[in-house]
């Protein structure tokens, strides 16, 4: 048990729906009772511990650059790496189709790559068609999926396939630019007109054969983790439709797990894509920042944003993330960078690495949450990784600095539209906005200074340990009320719960993956993260890779099998 004091910051707060939550979005945005109200829920959330926190760093406006910065410009996976990644490890029960089953289904003859756009079409109109509806996606063209898909078909004829993403469905959230589809950034105020190019993600995974099967829901603006949607409609989570996905990449990691699509694209400003991976059972990696380039996706958080693929299987994660990292001559974040990697996925023996848990932290979750990944982490030990205690100082101080940043670039990045439109928003995202004025040019600039001080504890600790492991989130799926579908909710204390242990990883920059751990007693999902060193994302993906045999993976309720 570590000796760092460590103080539990779960908090209790009212929740809000339907009626009471247009009460609450009134009452806030009132000149008379706005203050008073916002003020409370800003004490709620730490702002006011804050502002009583001596700092006496310089802020950092980014995450800080690691000391041994390379000075030459990072090289792109080779093609041929893609193409010799190991196969899939034998598994006791998987019931995923992974971008290798589509290829073999592709070269064997069984199916075509048209054949196969025919079955996501289908499966994504009978989603919507349940009750309640699936709402995965918010827009798909059906003529390009089959155009893409006839292209692929012509290739595999011809023999000249693109590599080990041809013909494999691939979904984009709708925080990324796709050619020919709105962005809108899941409101109803943006994404006016189409794209004319795909963001440099999507150009990538394009350029390698997948079938873009369209734009995959979202919490509105990324504002969010429950995936919660007035205007699109909520997704909904494949092992229990009544509960929620996760977000902000709500549809992404909802759609992988369902069965439309091996891998799919996803944003994280706060933990939107390991939490909707860790929630729907799935893998879920965000990269170091900078290490996917963010041209072309909606600019609402610029020094937390990273980018990063999910998948059904680790090696699907590998395959998107080997294709979309490294440097963009047009994104200057992406130039100094060591080269990506992606080796080692098939070495199980993990004697070589150490892995460090802060106990208070760790434990500070649900207690089946915790019982699954402390059973993950014997089994890793099993496979001969050295889990260590660890000493992690000022944890209090990530929540509220996670959320001063966040809530103010994103409230920044919607100042010219919130003034137009701002009874267009969603009643949560319009609360915290308001709560987004009240903070001051000050607590930002504080938040910077403290966020610095925060970089240094991991940075600190990684210099012992390969990665630090922590429950991804603090419960499983929360079920969806139908007022909350409706309208949308605010749950400070189920959003405190949920994005207990991810922030970390965009104040800092620093690489984390969620892999499945194991289900709690109502068959929903639990995930264990991992933060890793600066670049070190080929650490992560191997460990990931090695905990992959060691769960029994579970059949969602709602899952499509596109190949038979």
């Amino acid at each position: 048990m570590s000796s760092t004091p460590y103080k539990p910051q779960s908090f209790k707060a009212p929740v809000a729906s339907g009626g009471k939550l247009k009460l609450l979005a009134g009452l806030i945005e009132n000149k008379v009772t706005g203050a008073m109200l916002g003020g409370t829920l800003l004490r709620n959330v730490g702002v006011m511990d804050i502002r009583a926190t001596a700092a006496t760093d310089a802020p950092w406006l980014l995450p800080p650059p690691p000391p041994d910065m390379p000075t030459e410009l990072a090289v792109p996976i080779p093609p041929s790496d893609l193409e010799s990644l190991p196969p899939l490890a034998s598994l006791p029960h998987y019931p995923f189709e992974t971008a290798a089953d589509f290829v073999q289904a592709y070269r064997d003859g069984r199916l075509t790559p048209e054949q196969v756009a025919e079955r996501v079409l289908k499966a994504t109109d009978d989603s919507d068609q349940m009750i309640p509806p699936m709402r995965w996606l918010i827009a798909q063209k059906k003529e390009d999926v089959m155009q893409q898909a006839a292209a692929s078909t012509r290739r595999y004829q011809e023999g000249t396939p693109l590599g080990p993403l041809d013909g494999v469905p691939v979904l984009v959230k709708d925080e990324f630019d796709q050619e020919g589809y709105p962005t809108t950034v899941g409101t109803r105020i943006h994404g006016q007109t189409p794209a004319e190019q795909d963001a440099f993600a999507v150009s990538r995974l394009r350029a390698a054969g997948a079938i873009l099967i369209g734009k995959a829901n979202m919490h509105e603006i990324g504002l969010g983790v429950t995936g919660l949607n007035p205007h699109h409609g909520s997704a909904r989570n494949p092992y229990h439709p009544g509960h929620a996905t996760g977000g902000s990449s709500s549809g992404s990691a909802a759609a992988v797990a369902g069965g439309l699509c091996p891998v799919s694209v996803g944003a994280d400003g706060g933990g939107s894509i390991r939490i909707p991976a860790a929630l729907c059972g799935i893998v879920g990696l965000k990269a170091t920042y900078g290490r996917i380039s963010e041209r072309g996706v909606a600019p609402v958080c610029w020094s937390v944003a990273h980018l990063g693929p999910f998948g059904a299987s680790v090696r699907d994660v590998a395959l998107a993330y080997g294709l979309m990292a490294g440097p963009d001559p047009h994104d200057e974040h992406t130039y100094h960078q060591p080269s990506p990697r992606i080796d080692g996925l098939d070495r199980r023996d993990l004697s070589d690495l150490t892995l460090g848990v802060f106990d208070p932290w760790f434990t500070h979750a649900d207690e089946e949450v915790v019982a699954s990944c402390q059973q993950m982490c014997r089994k890793l030990e099993e496979l001969g990784a050295k889990i260590i205690p660890v000493e992690l100082p000022e944890l209090e101080l990530l929540r509220p600095v996670h959320m001063i940043t966040i809530v103010s670039e994103m409230a920044a990045s919607q100042m010219e539209h919130y003034q137009k439109h701002r009874t267009e928003y969603g009643l949560d995202v319009r609360i915290n906005f308001k709560l987004a004025s009240l903070l001051s040019v000050t607590d930002y600039i504080h938040a910077q200074r403290l966020r610095f001080r925060l970089c240094r504890h991991f940075h600190t600790v990684l210099k012992q340990v390969d990665a630090i492991l922590t429950p991804t989130t603090a419960c499983t799926a929360p079920p969806i009320s139908e007022a909350a579908a409706r309208t949308g909710e605010s749950n400070l204390t189920k959003l405190e719960q949920i994005m207990r242990f991810t922030p970390v990883g965009n104040l800092t920059g620093l690489p984390a993956i969620s892999f499945p751990a194991g289900y709690d007693s109502n068959g929903l999902p639990i995930g264990l993260h991992a933060i890793g060193r600066m670049w070190a994302e080929h650490t992560l993906l191997r460990l990931a890779a090695a905990a992959e045999p060691l769960v029994e993976r579970k059949t969602p309720r709602v899952h499509f099998q596109l190949l038979g």
